[in-house]
Protein backbone atom coordinates (compact mmCIF):
# COMPACT_ATOMS: atom_id res chain seq x y z
CA UNK A 1 0.00 0.00 0.00
CA UNK A 2 1.52 3.37 -1.01
CA UNK A 3 2.24 5.97 1.64
CA UNK A 4 -0.17 8.88 1.87
CA UNK A 5 1.02 12.46 1.81
CA UNK A 6 0.15 14.70 4.78
CA UNK A 7 -2.32 16.58 2.56
CA UNK A 8 -4.10 13.32 1.64
CA UNK A 9 -4.24 12.35 5.32
CA UNK A 10 -5.77 15.73 6.19
CA UNK A 11 -8.46 15.19 3.52
CA UNK A 12 -9.09 11.71 4.92
CA UNK A 13 -9.54 13.17 8.42
CA UNK A 14 -12.06 15.72 7.08
CA UNK A 15 -14.20 12.88 5.72
CA UNK A 16 -14.96 11.79 9.28
CA UNK A 17 -15.69 15.16 10.82
CA UNK A 18 -19.30 15.81 11.65
CA UNK A 19 -20.98 17.93 9.02
CA UNK A 20 -22.46 21.20 10.18
CA UNK A 21 -26.21 21.18 10.55
CA UNK A 22 -28.27 23.19 8.17
CA UNK A 23 -30.67 25.55 9.91
CA UNK A 24 -34.10 23.91 9.55
CA UNK A 25 -35.80 27.28 8.99
CA UNK A 26 -33.33 28.09 6.20
CA UNK A 27 -33.84 24.61 4.73
CA UNK A 28 -37.62 25.07 4.72
CA UNK A 29 -37.33 28.54 3.19
CA UNK A 30 -35.03 27.27 0.45
CA UNK A 31 -37.45 24.44 -0.30
CA UNK A 32 -40.39 26.86 -0.50
CA UNK A 33 -38.45 29.08 -2.93
CA UNK A 34 -37.47 26.07 -5.03
CA UNK A 35 -41.05 24.79 -5.05
CA UNK A 36 -42.35 28.24 -6.08
CA UNK A 37 -39.83 28.27 -8.94
CA UNK A 38 -40.93 24.79 -10.06
CA UNK A 39 -44.62 25.76 -9.96
CA UNK A 40 -43.96 29.07 -11.76
CA UNK A 41 -42.21 27.14 -14.52
CA UNK A 42 -44.95 24.52 -14.75
CA UNK A 43 -47.82 27.03 -14.85
CA UNK A 44 -45.91 29.70 -16.83
CA UNK A 45 -46.41 32.43 -14.25
CA UNK A 46 -44.45 34.40 -11.68
CA UNK A 47 -47.20 34.44 -9.06
CA UNK A 48 -46.05 31.56 -6.84
CA UNK A 49 -43.82 32.80 -4.02
CA UNK A 50 -43.16 32.24 -0.33
CA UNK A 51 -45.69 33.58 2.14
CA UNK A 52 -44.24 36.53 4.11
CA UNK A 53 -42.87 34.99 7.28
CA UNK A 54 -44.30 31.71 5.95
CA UNK A 55 -46.59 29.44 7.89
CA UNK A 56 -49.71 30.71 9.61
CA UNK A 57 -49.45 34.31 8.37
CA UNK A 58 -53.03 34.39 7.05
CA UNK A 59 -54.57 33.07 10.23
CA UNK A 60 -52.48 35.10 12.68
CA UNK A 61 -52.69 38.55 11.09
CA UNK A 62 -55.77 40.75 10.75
CA UNK A 63 -55.89 41.66 7.08
CA UNK A 64 -58.67 42.50 4.63
CA UNK A 65 -59.94 39.40 2.79
CA UNK A 66 -58.32 40.35 -0.52
CA UNK A 67 -54.88 40.44 1.16
CA UNK A 68 -55.10 37.23 3.20
CA UNK A 69 -52.54 34.56 2.43
CA UNK A 70 -52.76 30.94 3.58
CA UNK A 71 -50.29 28.09 3.50
CA UNK A 72 -46.60 28.32 2.75
CA UNK A 73 -46.90 29.70 -0.78
CA UNK A 74 -48.76 32.60 -2.29
CA UNK A 75 -50.56 31.15 -5.29
CA UNK A 76 -52.27 32.66 -8.34
CA UNK A 77 -55.81 33.84 -7.63
CA UNK A 78 -57.32 31.06 -9.74
CA UNK A 79 -55.17 28.26 -8.24
CA UNK A 80 -57.50 25.75 -6.61
CA UNK A 81 -55.31 24.71 -3.67
CA UNK A 82 -53.59 25.93 -0.51
CA UNK A 83 -50.02 24.61 -0.42
CA UNK A 84 -48.26 23.46 2.73
CA UNK A 85 -44.56 22.72 2.06
CA UNK A 86 -42.33 20.63 4.35
CA UNK A 87 -38.76 19.49 3.91
CA UNK A 88 -36.32 17.32 5.79
CA UNK A 89 -38.37 15.90 8.62
CA UNK A 90 -37.58 12.27 9.36
CA UNK A 91 -40.94 10.77 8.45
CA UNK A 92 -40.92 6.99 8.13
CA UNK A 93 -43.44 4.48 6.85
CA UNK A 94 -44.33 3.58 10.45
CA UNK A 95 -45.45 7.19 11.01
CA UNK A 96 -48.52 6.46 8.91
CA UNK A 97 -49.79 4.38 11.86
CA UNK A 98 -48.79 6.93 14.50
CA UNK A 99 -51.53 9.59 14.84
CA UNK A 100 -49.16 11.95 16.70
CA UNK A 101 -46.41 11.80 14.06
CA UNK A 102 -45.22 14.82 12.08
CA UNK A 103 -47.03 13.40 9.04
CA UNK A 104 -50.41 13.96 10.70
CA UNK A 105 -49.32 17.29 12.23
CA UNK A 106 -48.55 18.51 8.71
CA UNK A 107 -51.95 17.34 7.50
CA UNK A 108 -53.64 19.11 10.41
CA UNK A 109 -51.80 22.33 9.58
CA UNK A 110 -52.69 22.08 5.87
CA UNK A 111 -56.31 21.32 6.76
CA UNK A 112 -56.51 24.34 9.06
CA UNK A 113 -55.20 26.69 6.35
CA UNK A 114 -57.56 25.05 3.88
CA UNK A 115 -60.57 25.90 6.04
CA UNK A 116 -59.50 29.55 6.38
CA UNK A 117 -58.89 29.85 2.63
CA UNK A 118 -61.97 27.83 1.65
CA UNK A 119 -59.84 25.77 -0.77
CA UNK A 120 -58.61 22.17 -0.68
CA UNK A 121 -55.02 21.59 0.45
CA UNK A 122 -51.91 20.02 -1.01
CA UNK A 123 -49.13 18.98 1.33
CA UNK A 124 -45.83 18.81 -0.56
CA UNK A 125 -43.13 16.99 1.37
CA UNK A 126 -39.51 16.34 0.47
CA UNK A 127 -37.18 14.19 2.48
CA UNK A 128 -33.48 14.98 2.01
CA UNK A 129 -32.11 13.47 -1.22
CA UNK A 130 -35.53 11.99 -2.12
CA UNK A 131 -38.29 12.97 -4.54
CA UNK A 132 -41.08 15.33 -3.54
CA UNK A 133 -44.43 13.76 -2.70
CA UNK A 134 -47.90 15.28 -2.66
CA UNK A 135 -50.46 14.36 0.00
CA UNK A 136 -54.09 15.42 -0.52
CA UNK A 137 -57.66 14.44 0.33
CA UNK A 138 -59.07 14.46 -3.21
CA UNK A 139 -57.74 11.95 -5.74
CA UNK A 140 -55.97 12.90 -8.95
CA UNK A 141 -56.46 10.74 -12.06
CA UNK A 142 -53.13 8.94 -11.78
CA UNK A 143 -52.22 5.26 -11.74
CA UNK A 144 -49.36 5.47 -9.23
CA UNK A 145 -51.07 6.12 -5.92
CA UNK A 146 -50.84 5.33 -2.23
CA UNK A 147 -53.96 5.59 -0.10
CA UNK A 148 -53.40 6.20 3.61
CA UNK A 149 -56.16 5.42 6.13
CA UNK A 150 -58.69 5.43 3.30
CA UNK A 151 -58.63 9.23 3.01
CA UNK A 152 -55.16 10.62 2.17
CA UNK A 153 -53.85 10.19 -1.36
CA UNK A 154 -50.09 10.23 -1.91
CA UNK A 155 -48.40 10.86 -5.27
CA UNK A 156 -45.04 11.89 -6.66
CA UNK A 157 -45.03 15.63 -7.35
CA UNK A 158 -43.48 15.06 -10.78
CA UNK A 159 -46.49 12.88 -11.76
CA UNK A 160 -49.03 15.38 -10.40
CA UNK A 161 -47.44 18.25 -12.33
CA UNK A 162 -47.92 16.37 -15.60
CA UNK A 163 -51.70 16.67 -15.22
CA UNK A 164 -53.76 19.15 -17.22
CA UNK A 165 -54.02 22.76 -15.97
CA UNK A 166 -57.74 22.28 -15.31
CA UNK A 167 -56.85 20.07 -12.31
CA UNK A 168 -55.13 23.05 -10.64
CA UNK A 169 -56.57 26.23 -12.08
CA UNK A 170 -60.11 27.55 -12.09
CA UNK A 171 -60.17 28.37 -15.80
CA UNK A 172 -63.48 30.25 -15.44
CA UNK A 173 -61.91 32.77 -13.05
CA UNK A 174 -59.88 35.51 -14.70
CA UNK A 175 -57.13 37.51 -13.02
CA UNK A 176 -58.17 40.99 -11.90
CA UNK A 177 -57.92 43.75 -14.52
CA UNK A 178 -57.71 41.22 -17.35
CA UNK A 179 -60.80 40.70 -19.51
CA UNK A 180 -61.81 37.15 -20.40
CA UNK A 181 -60.19 35.87 -23.60
CA UNK A 182 -62.63 35.51 -26.48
Amino acid sequence: MPKKSPKELQNFKNDFQKKTRVNSRAKGSAFERSLAKTLNGRFKTKEFCRTPGSGAFGSTHTLPDYMKVYGDLITPENFKFVIEAKKGYNITLEDLWRPKSDFYKFIKQASKDSKFANKPWLLIYKKDRKKEIVVCVDPFPLQEIILVKGKYYVYLLEDVLELDDSKFLDLTQHPQNEPPKQ
